[in-house]
């Protein structure tokens, strides 16, 4: 039997125990798209490359093809933003969430997913760097993220009608909605908060950073609401990341 070997890179989401010495890693990664495979031995003090596939880490990896999981058998770091990250508690929760959203986001394994594999690498370097709020960077990845699954939202003419004049922020009708869409129950933001979730999913950060508290905190909320009624799930390490 030939053994299918093969190389990518990739970010490590998360990681899981797997009998006495094992873990099961999973990783984003370039070309492959989401990849779960065995790092025998790494739990071990004499593990080679065991603080190579530690969450937040971008790593080269050689795998070779196994029956329910691949099995890794070299890494090698290329940048562990983890270890910038973990000092810093707004900075390291909001990388956190950024990981557990690509995991969630990506349902189906080795289908490649290369839009949000350079997005979580943008968003971790963006962090790193501190040259912007980390809840901004956060809510930033949580729309681009959005937007690379087809789940932007509408925010500059009613999601339903397409009307330019909006009113409200309604979850179920996909972003802004004018007067005469408006449901029951929408948001009511600040125009303030909207030109804010635009210039995050466009990348103005000049605007972003210019932006009030109260306006990001509102910003904040939707997003989080938003993506989390989009997944279907809540994004567990999201009660960690410090609000403004």
């Amino acid at each position: 039997m030939t053994v299918s070997l093969y190389r990518d890179e990739g970010v490590v989401l998360r990681t899981q125990k797997l009998g006495e010495a094992d873990r099961i890693i999973t990783v984003l990664t370039k070309r492959t798209g989401k990849v779960r495979g065995v790092a025998k031995g790494v739990r071990r003090t004499t593990s080679r490359f065991g603080a190579r596939l530690e969450p937040f880490t971008h790593v080269d990896l050689q795998l070779y093809t196994g029956r329910s999981l691949d099995v890794i058998t070299q890494a090698e770091t290329i940048r562990p933003y983890g270890e910038a990250l973990v000092t810093d508690y707004p900075r390291y929760t909001a990388g956190t969430a950024m990981l557990e959203t690509a995991d969630r986001l990506i349902v189906a394994e080795k289908e490649p997913a290369l839009r949000q594999f350079l997005l979580l690498v943008g968003g971790l370097r963006t962090l790193v760097e501190g040259e912007h709020d980390p809840r901004l960077i956060l809510d930033a990845f949580f729309l681009r993220s959005l937007a690379v699954a087809g789940y932007a939202p509408a925010l500059e003419a009613c999601a339903r009608c397409s009307a330019p004049s909006v009113r409200a922020f309604a979850i179920v009708a996909g972003g802004v909605v004018c007067g005469a869409c408006r449901p029951a129950g929408a948001a009511v933001p600040a125009p303030e908060t909207i030109t804010l979730m635009i210039a995050l999913l466009r990348g103005d950060w000049a605007t972003a950073d210019a932006s009030e508290s109260r306006h990001r905190s509102e910003c904040s909320g939707l997003v989080a609401a938003y993506l989390q009624w989009h997944l279907e799930h809540g994004i567990r390490s999201l009660r960690h990341v410090e609000r403004v």
